[in-house]
């Protein structure tokens, strides 16, 4: 969700400040923001915190801060994400403290005692705004953040790192920031707790950054410390220290990290989004790459493995799977469910993760947990997965894509998938190879169980091997799936059904097509037509049906005809053996190949494309929908 980037140097930062910003702008935001410390500009030997902000697009702040002749060798930037209060100047980060009484300069962009960004959300700000409204703080802005900064300020003593530790004891909820002030010129001091932060060490000894992510600071540095819970670093020129959640002092290991800054190139497409659906056939091969049979070493997280607790002797020791997901993520977890249950013959639950630590669970120790996140750093997924180990589940995996993330370090065992860097907010390439991984779990779960033959596992793989070449066939339907788009355009509504192992992906259209293009879509299993939905089917409802050549073929034809009786408009994705012909209020697209259990990695790719160009012919932000983030990072 929201980005901080931060830095200190003997040079000016703000073009580092603002490049960080805009590679963060895939995330989501609302507004954003610069703050400096103008010391050692001409003119300035002790200098001022100033501060540039604004609710348009960071290339609109850049211009700002250039006609302001905004510079600075230490400063601080955000990109916010609306949770408490609107998005307005007034709310954007980063936010000044003046200190108590008399502090009419609360808005002046000069006037800042202390300046602050926060990713997070406090949960008791409203108890700590009145205790500091009482000791005359005034406020004027509607953010929890600005709760902070006061009581940065309020605790200050002439050392800022002593002020935020002390600060950083009264939260609750979580957060990230990085703080400046006025007396301390070259001096940044961060802290993280539930969100993530990381430190970026400058080449030359002369500077050092701290950001939300370490794509922020490519091209600047590639070594990078990652922050843990309730660490709290001071950032000076050339060194930095970091004092962990009891105020000890630790040393936390530099790694080199390549931040992909290339992923952010468009080429020759017109949206990133577009990019990212046709980059999945390399992104399923890469994260297939080396994979020549199912081993225990495909399932091993280097951070944190302990001896003797890999990942078969852990598969062979559990009685079923729990499996914790929120938003895309969750439904491939659904087509896990169906997966693990055919073939590795394990029950298997799959909880919106937001939902699961808040109700009471029958928790039993011989259960997977497995998370599926695309960041490693979702706020809802890390709570659960916290959760289920406070009830006594410690065989915990997680499938995630970035191998640095929280929820890496956190799980015992990992597969990462490889879908590389994804800047669309609506997800695509992370969910197919999601289901890549999930699909390779199911396959070892079932051979630590003895239940998947040598022949089966090779059919399998090889099966595996095929899919960036169906894939490609598959992305030569869009000139077909654009033709459907322009009739979608004018809709405000539409319907999608599937059945058994493609409800989920029924589900995901439809999710993608209210994400990007604000047409209210809902999906069915479709045999639930008639104990509802049905009522709402006219000619101008399109019903999207995706329908594979399987067992419950069918019945599916059955559900179609029910829709047609009632007038309903049919756009259909067949296997080209299921005897489906277009006709009148019938529209049919024929996938290349019927792919048996891995279909849906197949057909989810013409339903990102019928909500891409539905989106693109209605003229919406495709890669920043309204109201939408990247990455959730707050509850």
């Amino acid at each position: 969700m929201c980005g901080i980037v931060g830095a200190v140097s003997t040079r000016n930062i703000v073009p580092i400040l603002l490049q960080g910003l805009q590679r963060l702008e895939y995330r989501g935001y609302d507004s954003c923001g610069v703050a400096v410390h103008t010391a050692g500009q001409a003119g300035q030997p002790s200098g001022e915190l100033r501060r540039v902000r604004g609710i348009a697009r960071v290339a609109d702040l850049a211009q700002q801060c250039e006609q302001e002749h905004l510079q600075g060798h230490t400063g601080i930037a955000h990109t916010r994400w609306a949770t408490h209060g609107a998005p307005a100047v007034g709310n954007a980060h980063p936010h000044f403290s003046t200190g108590p009484r008399g502090a009419d300069a609360a808005d002046d962009e000069r006037a800042g005692r202390v300046t602050l960004v926060h990713n997070g959300i406090v949960e008791n700000h409203d108890e700590l705004r009145a205790e500091l409204q009482q000791r005359g703080y005034r406020f004027v802005s509607q953010t929890d953040t600005e709760v902070i900064v006061h009581l940065i300020d309020s605790l200050y003593d002439g050392d800022l790192l002593a002020a935020v530790q002390a600060a950083t004891k009264r939260l609750r909820g979580s957060y990230s920031i990085a703080v400046l002030h006025r007396d301390e010129p070259h001096r940044l001091v961060g802290a993280r707790q539930g969100s993530p932060l990381v430190v970026g060490l400058g080449a030359d000894g002369k500077e050092n950054f701290l950001a939300s992510d370490a794509m922020a600071l490519a091209g600047v540095t590639d070594q990078i410390v990652y922050l843990e819970e309730g660490d709290v670093v001071d950032l000076q020129l050339g060194k930095h220290w970091v004092n962990d959640r009891a105020g000890q002092r630790v040393q936390r290991p530099a790694r080199t990290v390549q931040a992909m800054s290339g992923a952010a190139e468009l080429g020759p497409y017109r949206h990133y989004m577009q990019k990212e659906i046709f980059e999945q056939p390399r992104a399923i091969a890469d994260t297939l790459e080396g994979v020549e049979a199912v081993v225990p070493e495909l399932f091993e997280a280097a951070n944190n493995h302990a001896p003797g607790d890999g990942a078969y002797p852990t598969f062979q020791k559990i009685r079923q799977v729990l499996i914790l997901a929120c938003g895309t993520s969750y439904y491939a977890g659904c087509v896990a469910k169906y997966w693990i249950e055919s073939i590795a013959k394990l029950p298997c639950q799959v909880e919106i993760a937001s939902e699961y630590r808040y109700r009471e669970s029958v928790p039993d120790p011989a259960t997977l947990v497995v998370t599926i996140t695309q960041s490693g750093e979702t706020a809802d997924t890390l709570s659960a997965l916290r959760h289920a180990q406070s009830l006594g589940m410690q065989h915990t995996l997680t499938v995630c894509n970035v191998a640095t993330s929280a929820m890496v370090r956190e799980c015992k065992l990992a597969y990462i998938t490889r879908a590389g860097v994804e800047i669309g907010v609506a997800s695509t390439k992370a969910f197919t190879t999601q289901l890549a991984g999930l699909f390779l779990l199911t396959l070892a779960l079932a051979k630590s169980r003895g239940l998947l033959t040598e022949e089966q596992e090779a059919a399998h793989l090889k099966a595996m091997r095929h899919l960036p070449t169906a894939l490609q066939a598959v992305l030569a339907l869009e000139p077909q799936i654009i033709d459907w788009a322009e009739q979608f355009a004018s809709k405000e509504n539409a319907l999608f059904l599937g059945r058994g192992l493609h409800y989920p992906v029924a589900q995901e259209g439809a999710l993608k097509l209210k994400e990007i293009t604000y047409i209210h879509a809902e999906a069915y299993a479709a045999g639930e037509l008639k104990h509802g939905p049905l009522a709402l089917v006219t000619s101008s409802m399109p019903v999207v049906t995706v329908a594979p050549n399987d067992a419950l073929l069918e019945k599916l034809k059955s559900n179609m005809q029910e829709v047609r009786a009632r007038g309903g408009v049919l756009y259909v994705l067949a296997d080209a053996d299921t005897r489906i012909e277009a006709a009148e209020g019938l529209h049919v697209i024929r996938m290349p190949e019927h792919y048996g259990q891995l279909s849906p990695i197949l057909h989810v790719v013409p339903l990102q494309l019928l909500a891409y160009h539905t989106a693109v012919a209605r003229g919406t932000d495709v890669d920043k929908p309204r109201n939408l983030a990247k990455s959730v990072t707050v509850e």
